[in-house]
C-alpha cells in the first residue's frame, strides 16, 4: 500500500515530539497493513523532506502526507507544499488538516475537567494563533458553537499572532458574568505555547481548570486514517 507520512510542526519541547511519535505508533498499530512514518516540518526529527527522500531511496514512488495540524494556516498552505515539492521524485498527495473534525475531542477534554452544564462557566478555547484571519476565525467559530449549543460563555484566545490573548479573553468572560473559568485546548500536543497559555490563564484566574491536549484521544487516530483514505481516493480519481 501507499505509505502514510504523518507530519507535525515540531517543537523545541521534547514532550511535543514524544507525544506525536506516540500518536503515530498508535496509528501504525491500528492499520498494521500500512507503512506509517512520523515526520516534522521543523525543530524535531526526522524532517519531512528526509522521510520523503528515504521513501524514494527505498523504491517508493507515491505517498500520502497527512498534516497533524489543526488549522489551515501558513504551515499547511505554504510550508508543507514547498517541502513536498523539494522531493519531486515522489508523487506525494497532501491530505487535509485535522481541523474542525477534532471539535468533539476538544469538547470532551473540556467536559473531563469542567462542569459544562454550569451556568456560571466561562470557557476559553486556546489555540496557537495565525496571521491568516480565516484560521483564527475557524477557532472562534468553534467557541461560538459551544456557547450556542451548551449555554456557557465561550471565547477563543491565541498564544501568538492574533487577538484576544488569554488575559483579555478571561476578562471578557468575567465581564459577561462568568464566575468560573476553564480553558479548552486546541493543541494536539504539549509544548512551549500550551505552557504559555496555561501560565497566563493561572495569572488571570488562579482557580482556572485546564483541559488536556488532544493527541491522546483514539478519535485522532481514526481521523488521521480517514484523512489518508480520502486523499488516496482523490489521488486515484485524478490519476
Amino acid at each position: 500500500m501507499i505509505p502514510l507520512v504523518a507530519v507535525a510542526h515540531g517543537s523545541r519541547d521534547p514532550r511535543s515530539a514524544a507525544t506525536v511519535r506516540a500518536l503515530v505508533d498508535r496509528i501504525a498499530a491500528a492499520a498494521p497493513e500500512l507503512d506509517v512514518r512520523v515526520s516534522f516540518l521543523d525543530l524535531s526529527e526526522p524532517l519531512v523532506t528526509d522521510v520523503l527522500r528515504d521513501l524514494v531511496a527505498e523504491g517508493h514512488r507515491e505517498a500520502v502526507v497527512v498534516p497533524l495540524l489543526l488549522g489551515s494556516a501558513f504551515h499547511a498552505r505554504v510550508d508543507l507544499p514547498a517541502l513536498v515539492a523539494e522531493v519531486p521524485a515522489l508523487r506525494a498527495t497532501i491530505a487535509d488538516v485535522l481541523g474542525a473534525d477534532l471539535e468533539p475531542v476538544a469538547f470532551d477534554r473540556l467536559a473531563a475537567v469542567a462542569d459544562v452544564s454550569d451556568p456560571g462557566l466561562g470557557v476559553v478555547l486556546a489555540a496557537v494563533g495565525s496571521s491568516r484571519a480565516a484560521a483564527n476565525e475557524a477557532v472562534a467559530a468553534v467557541a461560538r458553537r459551544w456557547q450556542s449549543r451548551h449555554g456557557f460563555r465561550a471565547v477563543a484566545a491565541f498564544a501568538s499572532a492574533a487577538k484576544p490573548d488569554m488575559p483579555a479573553a478571561v476578562a471578557k468572560l468575567r465581564a459577561r458574568g462568568a464566575s468560573r473559568i476553564a480553558v479548552a485546548s486546541w493543541f494536539l500536543a504539549p509544548g512551549l505555547l500550551p505552557d504559555r497559555i496555561a501560565a497566563l490563564a493561572r495569572e488571570a484566574e488562579p482557580s482556572v481548570v485546564l483541559a488536556d491536549c488532544l493527541a491522546g484521544d483514539p478519535r485522532v487516530v481514526s481521523l488521521v486514517l480517514e484523512r489518508y483514505a480520502t486523499a488516496l481516493a482523490g489521488a486515484a480519481r485524478s490519476a
